[in-house]
């Protein structure tokens, strides 16, 4: 059968099952829950790999599912392709369908990535379109991708649970990305004239940061001379931070936005113990590391000034995500079956980040954005409006190119990963975060 039947018998095969996926993206927007700790949005994923028949590990990196297709002309060796979706939320206590204890929503979209990606499975397994494959298909249900709650993430690296913060990292280091040639997954974004569908571009990464401020404590009224004010040092520190905003040039997008998650301990006692969260973010790793030294500089020079101690611990954030042209552009003739050339636009460069940017640095991967939200992203106002495009428009174009990819022996596969010059080997790429880690502090 050629491609373009293949590719028919998918879509409809999607059609066909579209109140299911739909409906399973509306259960995980309806359950939200926090890096590491996704145990409903799993089980839901998993009984999406059993109902379809395909066998899958659970529990990677705490709570990931692996789940694979074997492409039914797939010859030793073959290219396999990745098709992930994240599985987590974040914190955002004001969404109106907040989780009432843990404040956190799905106001990033990622419920629609993993319906999306079964949406691909749906696809390919009820049409049999597997059968005529040259290649594989991974279906990776990743934890993690929200770089949120970073103490409790780092209790979990020190307790030796998790390496990494973020889940593709762990699932690198595990070596489930060993034996995967490609990857592709689709990212919500806001709906705009003529961009029901962004291709290419590219974001930040970052280093992440916690910064812990010793003092001495002392009665706050009775003797304050007596005491080292932690909380004073913070503010100092972060005045030289703000000091430094002038040296970061503009074309590397620098980004560092600090919170101070403890102050002191009571109003009536100096402040001795304070802490501290930032990123250090910017567009290529040679700029992350020009400012980080600055933002360490920063916070050095506000603990000296009050003769206060400080802590720095480097923890590996994102790399910078740098998206495969070749493979876009496969991607982009299918978008434009499914949407009408007119609604494909072309992604610039932006100041965000995500885990994404760490395959990307490994091997060829795409994160085409759908226009289907209303309502900024990270808000109380993210919606999705046009829910069959979240769910079923990117399962359709992401079949369709997986199809692309791997039918007639996989050429079209072949192609993009031979054209693509990795910035690390798999081994330099751990070999990285790994002297991050061991550097110090």
């Amino acid at each position: 059968m050629d491609r373009q039947s293949l590719k028919a018998r998918a879509c409809a095969a999607i059609d066909a099952a579209g109140d299911e996926i739909i409906g399973l993206g509306e259960r995980i927007f309806a359950q939200p829950e926090l890096g590491f700790k996704e145990e409903r949005t799993a089980g839901l994923v998993a009984d999406a790999f059993a109902g379809l028949g395909l066998p899958y590990r659970s529990g990677l990196a705490l709570t990931g599912l692996r789940a694979d297709l074997a492409g039914g002309g797939a010859a030793a060796g073959a290219p396999r392709l990745a098709i992930l979706g994240e599985l987590d939320s974040l914190v955002c206590p004001g969404h109106p369908y907040a989780d009432p204890v843990t404040g956190a929503a799905h106001s990033c979209g990622h419920n629609a990535q993993v319906a999306a990606m079964i949406g691909v499975a749906t696809g390919l397994v009820r049409s049999g379109a597997a059968a005529a494959l040259g290649g594989g298909v991974a279906f990776l249900a990743v934890p993690a991708e929200e770089y949120v709650e970073i103490e409790y993430r780092e209790r979990l690296r020190r307790e030796g649970r998790i390496r990494f913060l973020g889940g593709k990292q762990e699932f690198a280091r595990l070596g489930l990305l060993d034996d995967i040639d490609l990857a592709m997954m689709c990212h919500l974004g806001n709906r705009a004239p003529g961009a029901k569908v962004a291709l290419g571009g590219s974001c930040n990464g970052f280093i992440g940061k916690l910064v812990r401020f010793r003092g001495r404590e002392a009665h706050a009224a009775g003797a304050p001379e007596a005491g080292v004010n932690a909380l004073a040092a913070a503010q100092v520190a972060l005045a030289a931070l703000n000091a430094q905003r002038d040296t970061f040039r503009d074309e590397d997008h620098v980004r560092v936005h600090p919170i101070i998650t403890k102050g002191g301990d009571l109003v009536n006692i100096v402040p001795a113990d304070v802490r501290m969260e930032t990123y250090v973010r910017a567009r290529t790793v040679e700029a992350i590391m020009d400012a980080n030294v600055k933002v360490n500089r920063a916070m050095r020079a506000g603990a000296m000034a009050l003769g206060a101690e400080v802590e720095i611990v480097e923890l590996p954030g994102y790399l910078p995500q740098i998206q495969d042209a070749a493979f876009s552009e496969v991607f982009r003739r299918n978008a434009a079956a499914v949407v009408g050339e007119g609604e494909i636009a072309r992604a610039g460069h932006a100041s965000h980040s995500g885990d994404l940017g760490d395959v990307t640095h490994i091997m060829p991967a795409i994160q085409p954005s759908i226009g289907a939200v209303d309502g900024a992203f990270h808000s109380k106002d993210f919606r999705i409006v046009d829910k069959e495009l979240a769910y079923l428009g990117a399962a359709k174009m992401m079949a369709m190119t997986a199809i692309d990819l791997l039918a007639d022996g996989a050429e079209a596969a072949r192609s993009v990963v031979a054209g693509f010059r990795p910035p690390f080997t798999r081994a330099g790429y751990l070999a990285f975060w790994d002297g991050l880690l061991q550097g110090g502090q």
